[in-house]
């Protein structure tokens, strides 16, 4: 009997490529978009250590990511001073493809089109793993958050409400 082939995603692709050990894991989508907090659970986590990444528009036109723990929101005012911007915006979900490479529900702070300017919520520094989208429904990768934020060059920041 054939061993079935792991799914790969460019996501994790990168980290195979740059030696950076992760755990791959799945969740059920079928019923449609799925929260966090739900993945979070469906996967045994604590949602304290599952993170969204998140798109965001400065006063300057620049574009930002941040990633915070699935159930927190995003404080603008405290992302806006992490990237020392006046005043920043989230970007519309239409715009998240053609900017990213990744859909609503799907994003990842690894491997976008290009490496926008990335931080992560202070917590990032304190939890043993962070799990963060693969860069597809359904998909999530676990590593260590030194390696992550390494990664994508990103910074740590108060950045929630």
């Amino acid at each position: 009997m054939a061993k079935q082939k792991e799914e790969k995603t460019n996501v994790m692709r990168v980290l195979d490529q740059k030696g950076i050990h992760y755990t791959p894991h799945t969740y059920d989508h079928e019923n449609g978009a799925v929260d966090g907090v739900t993945v979070a659970k469906s996967l045994g986590q604590d949602p304290e250590c599952v993170f969204k990444t998140l798109v965001a528009r400065g006063a300057s036109g620049g574009l930002y990511v941040f990633d915070i723990p699935v159930a927190d929101s995003l404080d603008l005012k405290k992302a806006a001073k992490a990237v020392g911007e006046k005043s920043i915006a989230m970007i519309h979900q239409k715009e998240l493809l053609p900017l990213t490479g990744y859909v609503h529900g799907g994003c990842s702070p690894i491997g976008m089109k290009k490496q926008y300017p990335t931080v992560f919520h202070e917590t990032a520094e304190i939890v043993d793993t962070i799990m963060v989208s693969a860069g597809k429904i359904g998909y999530q990768v676990q590593l260590a958050p030194a390696d992550l934020i390494a990664l994508v060059g990103a910074t740590t920041a108060d950045l929630t409400v």
